[in-house]
């Protein structure tokens, strides 16, 4: 099966979408990665200030994510870096999947639905 893992920077809840204001690429990725777990995609994340023991159990994020953890998020695909400093978009974890994205589910960068429905 293949597995995604995220490892996240120090946030205030286990995905950052919480409190009065919202980081609009984190609630993107939160839709992303439901969108991959439909697919058949184990994902998985991890939370610097929450869960520091999963970053210390992996001797790949350590090395890439920095001495300030300033190359964070790191996404893994079993076992592989695939993307470090920045959130990747659904078009880029789909294709590390195989998985092809329905026109009605592809987001522009802003997170919005390309054909502007349901805005």
């Amino acid at each position: 099966m293949k597995t995604l893992k995220i490892y996240d920077p120090a946030m205030c809840c286990s995905t950052g979408v919480c409190g009065p204001t919202v980081d609009p690429k984190l609630v993107r990725l939160a839709a992303d990665v439901a969108f991959l777990k439909s697919r058949g995609i184990t994902v998985e994340r991890f939370n610097l200030g929450h869960q520091p023991q999963a970053f210390a159990e992996s001797p790949a994020v350590l090395a890439a994510m920095g001495a300030e953890a300033e190359h964070l998020p790191i996404f893994m695909v079993d076992g592989q870096i695939k993307a470090t400093g920045s959130y990747s978009d659904r078009m880029t974890l789909a294709a590390w999947f195989n998985v092809e994205v329905p026109n009605e589910l592809r987001l522009s960068p802003a997170g919005n639905r390309r054909d502007n429905e349901g805005c």
